[in-house]
């Protein structure tokens, strides 16, 4: 396969910093630019260079492990399943701490080159400020492993921690990546597609209690008030059929052209899930792939949705990051995280180019205004003029056929069941766990989080509030 320029000029500079005695390789690359290619082209160099002798790879989830194997061993043409006579193995993240002193002996007595898939999963530039699985790297490979290459589409983590083996200048905080390879470069070469970002919003919402009744013309309006938490907006009926619809007529749109292309719901829980998809089915007749952690052999699922002509799946997490789909070309964001990061990675999963005539890759959300100000980061990061954001009021009802006219009103009745600055109902465990995609620490959005500007340099600046559950994956076995 025919390397992409930035693969090939990421594959020559860190090669030679190997060969310089520089034993880590940073590189940032959009979501959907390629890495998994890139790092597999790299480790077969470093093979037939007899620089090395084993690879293992990493990975946040077992979907994203099994397309690396898979990668690895076409490109070196050799085993990647661990077993004797293997020449690596891929794993999750979550293998590093059930890893025994058998495996972590291999460093010792082989060169052994190690590749990190979204690094940004460990935190840690020492023990002491390390999580679980940064601890395990730097107690284990940091100073054993041969060469080590670290990949990443968003390189920071929600609660500002450093990420392992990464380095920071000072005193402006920046982190150093060794290669950057950013969506604009990416667009500018036909590696990514041009997202389009619609913002639903309504301008005519009730909120009823017991003794009077407001009204707000936005949602931004109505979270400012913190009456209602932004997981009932994306919980209401209303809202729901509404998004659904406006992102069910653009693919069929697109699907005139390419019959193939699929669309991407992200819920915020498996209940959630499970009512996006019954409304799918009662207003558009649509049968939908659900993708959660209480499905058996959820990524057999997401291996059948990639190559299948169905056109939607709902997922809880599981399609979020590093997943390659690529005949997905919208997504509706309907999920309750409100990072940066987590926007960024859901975006990437439709910027992914093919050969297919229609290149559309259009995102549908709240107008929420976190989202928002991500959405704007992203329009900055275009290379020229485009609508990459714009606004849809929602029309009074939807059916399977149509959206009328009228405008739409929504009402909420007011409850004390949610905290809302939190906006997540910790009694829902749905909520907070997924099966191996996350981080062994599940954020909690926080609507005062300010997250940084995505540049060519990622900027980290101060230390923000971090609200956090601690699961320990020995309790979710």
């Amino acid at each position: 396969m025919k390397l992409r320029q930035w693969q090939d000029n990421c594959i020559t500079l860190a090669f030679n910093q190997y060969l310089n005695n520089h034993n880590h390789f940073l590189t940032l690359a959009t979501p959907g630019a390629g890495k998994t290619l890139m790092a597999s082209e790299l480790a077969d160099k470093l093979l037939k260079n007899n620089m090395i002798d084993l690879i293992i790879c990493f990975s946040p989830s077992s979907i994203v492990s099994q397309d690396f194997s898979e990668s690895l061993q076409l490109r070196t043409q050799e085993r990647f399943d661990g077993l004797l006579g293997a020449r690596g193995h891929s794993l999750t993240y979550q293998n590093l701490q059930y890893l025994n002193d058998d495996f972590w002996a291999l460093f010792t007595r082989y060169r052994i080159f190690v590749i990190f898939d979204e690094i940004h999963h460990c935190a840690g530039s020492n023990i002491d400020n390390a999580n679980a699985w940064g601890e395990q790297i730097i107690l284990n490979i940091q100073d054993r492993a041969k060469y080590t290459l670290a990949l990443t589409g968003t390189p920071w983590r929600s609660d500002a921690a450093p990420i392992v083996l990464s380095t920071y200048t000072h005193p402006s905080n920046k982190i150093s990546c060794d290669y950057v390879y950013g969506l604009f470069e990416a667009i500018q070469d036909d590696v990514c597609r041009v997202p389009q970002i619609i913002a639903i919003d309504n301008n005519n919402i009730s909120v009823v209690d017991e003794e009077e009744s407001k009204t707000f013309n936005s949602f931004k309006a109505l979270l400012s008030q913190s009456i209602i938490p932004y997981q009932e907006i994306i919980e209401n009926e209303q809202v729901i059929k509404y998004v659904i619809s406006s992102a069910q007529k653009k693919l069929d749109t697109i699907r005139q052209k390419n019959t193939d292309a699929a669309g991407l719901i992200v819920a915020c829980s498996v209940e959630h899930a499970k009512q996006i998809s019954a409304l799918m089915k009662k207003c558009f007749n649509e049968d939908t792939v659900v993708v959660t952690y209480k499905e058996n052999e959820p990524t057999h699922l997401i291996q059948q949705f990639r190559h299948a002509k169905t056109k939607w799946v709902i997922s809880v997490g599981m399609i979020s990051e590093g997943t390659n789909i690529p005949r997905l070309q919208i997504c509706c964001h309907l999920t309750n995280i409100k990072t940066e990061m987590h926007f960024r990675q859901i975006l990437g999963r439709i910027l992914r180019m093919t050969n297919s005539t229609n290149q559309e890759a259009v995102m549908y959300m709240p107008a929420e205004p976190k989202l928002l100000e991500y959405a704007y980061r992203v329009k900055q990061d275009v290379p020229f003029e485009a609508d990459v954001v714009k606004f849809e009021k929602m029309k009074a009802e939807v059916d399977s056929d149509s959206v009328q006219d009228e405008k739409s009103s929504i009402t909420f009745n007011k409850t004390k069941s949610l905290d809302p600055k939190v906006g997540i109902d910790l009694s829902d465990f749905e909520n907070i766990v997924t099966s191996d995609v996350f981080d062994e620490v599940r954020e909690i959005p926080d609507e005062h989080y300010l997250t940084t500007s995505y540049d060519k340099v990622v900027n980290i600046f101060g230390q923000f509030k971090q609200e956090a559950i601690a699961l320990g994956l020995s309790e979710l076995r």
